[in-house]
């Protein structure tokens, strides 16, 4: 007699290969590492489309290095050599396009200027204390945004003693140690903003090492929603003023601003394509409280920003930055 299976009868089950799986994880995260380094790399060849995505992405790229250290201690904890080996891409493209940041920075020579740019917040309770603060820094030049009634008359009683020389267009102002003159407004104005909307200004400074062309400006705000970046009015506005500053005839130039953006941002580019970055230092200044991102700039043309840092916080919900620049 036959004997048949029982039905019931448990199936034979698959082999277990040891470490396939940790194989495969290690494959992903490589893969992961690969993708991360391309992206730091090559960010400008991500479309800005839509949402202008690429803008968004640009404006946390430094912040691709907290990135690599996860993967980092991942690949540690599984022991993945491959994805060990992959990461040394992410690390190598931040290290080359950042890693200079991290530099303490060259002393300047002795033409050299130092600069404060602060946005002193039209919420700052206490514009009397921020403008103290500031004049400690012992700054030849300090720019301000966000100057609204009264506050104006308190910065210019405040700084008077430190910087006899200050001009004042629309909400932004600049305080100098030395000679001002030559002060306008530069129309910087997006098309859709209403009249009255005044952001830009520039003046020429008698330092002791030759005129130099200033310019402060106070870029639109960009808004983060369900549909992207909402930069347009920012950019501009940064086209606007790279335009004006194409054709100052004046150098040394000077630019100091709430630009509202980072400098890898492609929408900054009518700007950091004509002008020197600083060298090193990160310097974050926004938001206060836990500064992400440096939005307030320091930029230069015929001269050198060296190393750019954060003073103490203020009133405001930004932080100041100072910076060196020498002239050339």
């Amino acid at each position: 007699m036959v004997e048949r299976a029982d039905s019931g009868a448990v199936a034979a089950e698959t082999p277990v290969v040891p470490g396939v799986g940790k194989r495969r994880r290690g494959w992903v995260l490589a893969g992961v590492a690969v993708v991360l380094g391309g992206v730091l790399g090559f960010h400008r060849l991500v479309p800005n489309w839509p949402g202008r995505v690429g803008s968004l992405m640009e404006s946390f790229l430094p912040w691709g290095g907290a990135l690599v250290v996860v993967l980092l201690v991942v690949a540690l904890v599984r022991r993945s050599a491959v994805a060990l080996v992959a990461l040394l891409l992410p690390v190598g493209v931040w290290v080359d396009t950042f890693g200079g940041l991290l530099l303490p920075g060259e002393e300047g020579g002795g033409r050299e200027l130092v600069v404060v740019q602060h946005n002193v917040s039209d919420e700052n309770r206490d514009p009397a204390g921020t403008a103290r603060a500031l004049a400690d820094s012992g700054a030849d030049l300090v720019a301000l945004e966000e100057l609204v009634d009264p506050q104006p008359a308190v910065y210019e009683k405040a700084l008077a003693a430190d910087y006899p020389h200050h001009v004042v267009r629309g909400t932004v102002g600049l305080w100098s140690k030395h000679p001002l003159s030559g002060e306008q407004v530069v129309d910087i104005k997006p098309r859709s903003i209403e009249v009255g909307w005044s952001r830009g200004l520039r003046a020429v400074v008698r330092s002791p090492y030759g005129d130099v062309a200033a310019y402060v400006a106070h870029l639109p705000s960009v808004r983060v929603g369900v549909g992207g970046l909402a930069s347009q009015r920012r950019d501009e506005s940064a086209a606007l003023l790279g335009r004006a500053i194409a054709g100052e005839s004046v150098e040394p130039v000077i630019l100091l601003g709430d630009l509202n953006g980072v400098v890898e941002d492609r929408g900054l580019r009518p700007l950091t394509s004509q002008l020197a970055l600083a060298e090193s230092g990160f310097a974050f200044s926004f938001p206060a409280a836990f500064p992400m991102a440096r939005i307030d700039q320091v930029m230069a043309r015929s001269a050198t920003v060296g190393h750019i840092r954060t003073l103490p916080a203020t009133g405001s919900d930004h932080l100041p930055v100072v910076a060196r620049v020498t002239l050339e």
